[in-house]
């Protein structure tokens, strides 16, 4: 199969008809093998309705529904487990993501030997309210991740199928894939501008608390592929240093102590108030080196800690 598509949704019923036969249109005027998975994230309009009635007239449909509201994150997880496709794609279900753009992504992974390909809109029909903290989120994603893309968290992107069997996503992690593959070793990301339409029907589903939780997720990603498999290198490295801060101060003010003893300007340690900073210093840093030791063991007992990954095999 050429193509996997991949749309999560949260009540939607209104654009689902035409955003089928829009792909439909799509995929057979090139020619592709394909299938299309809708995530139905809970939705509470008729949205699950909509998608049972236009799969049993077309069998490239497949479709999920949630018991209840989990986020996009989880909708695309459960997506990523039901393809079969060379190329996976992932588009929104409110129509601002074209279909048209469906074969200039497929070339890029599958002629251009691209790992993932996300599509930026550089010309958006959003108000200032989200376009402004959009830039901003997507800046101090490229200044720390290192990935020199323009639209993160755009929902049209294309994927090597590999690369969506090998990550997870969870929590609002969506915004993070590229991150995410990258970390798991796939470097070669590139970027598509793609058109945005406007909203056809309804409201978006996102609030300001997203760039919130998004920064947060950032940074929660960030540290854990990078230590979760040596948790001692971060918390031992702030532990040492800690403790040594610590142990300097103290050894000054022992030091200042028996040099000016018996003298005009003589203090107690315990009068001055470095000596309880060195003190916090000192017990900080056994904390610090403690829970690396702890995470260290947790580490080293988890059901994955060899699971990487491994691109070929060949027997010689």
């Amino acid at each position: 199969m050429d193509i996997s598509i991949v749309i999560p949704l949260y009540n939607e019923e209104e654009s689902l008809p035409e955003l089928a036969a829009w792909i439909r249109r799509v995929m057979q005027e090139h020619g592709f093998t394909y299938e299309i998975v809708f995530v139905d994230d809970g939705s509470t309009d008729d949205s699950w309705k909509v998608i049972r009635e236009i799969g049993q007239n077309d069998p490239h449909i497949k479709g999920v529904r949630f018991s209840r509201n989990y986020g996009k994150s989880a909708a695309l997880n459960k997506g990523f487990e039901k393809v079969s496709g060379e190329v996976v794609i992932t588009m929104d279900a409110d129509l601002q993501d074209s279909p048209d753009e469906i074969p200039g992504l497929y070339r890029m992974i599958h002629d251009e030997g691209f790992d993932l390909v996300s599509g930026w809109k550089k010309r958006r029909h959003d108000p200032l309210s989200k376009t402004i903290p959009t830039k901003f989120y997507n800046w101090a994603t490229r200044k720390m991740s290192g990935i020199h893309l323009h639209d993160f968290n755009c929902g049209l992107k294309a994927y090597r199928v590999k690369v969506v069997k090998s990550v997870e996503v969870y929590g609002e992690m969506h915004r993070y894939i590229p991150v995410i593959a990258r970390r798991a070793g796939f470097r070669k990301i590139g970027e598509k501008v793609v058109q945005h339409q406007a909203r056809k029907y309804g409201v978006t589903k996102f609030g300001l608390e997203r760039f919130i939780n998004g920064f947060l997720d950032l940074l929660s990603i960030s540290f854990v592929t990078k230590f979760s498999r040596r948790p001692m290198h971060f918390f031992g490295s702030l532990g040492s240093l800690s403790f040594l801060v610590g142990g300097i101060i103290s050894f000054w003010i022992l030091a200042v102590k028996f040099f000016r003893l018996g003298g005009p300007d003589h203090r107690d340690v315990v009068d001055q108030p470095l000596f309880y900073l060195a003190l916090l210093a000192m017990i900080i840093g056994v904390q610090l080196f403690l829970t690396g030791f702890l995470a260290e063991l947790v580490s080293r007992n988890s059901a994955d800690r060899n699971n990487y990954l491994v691109d070929e095999e060949a027997g010689f």
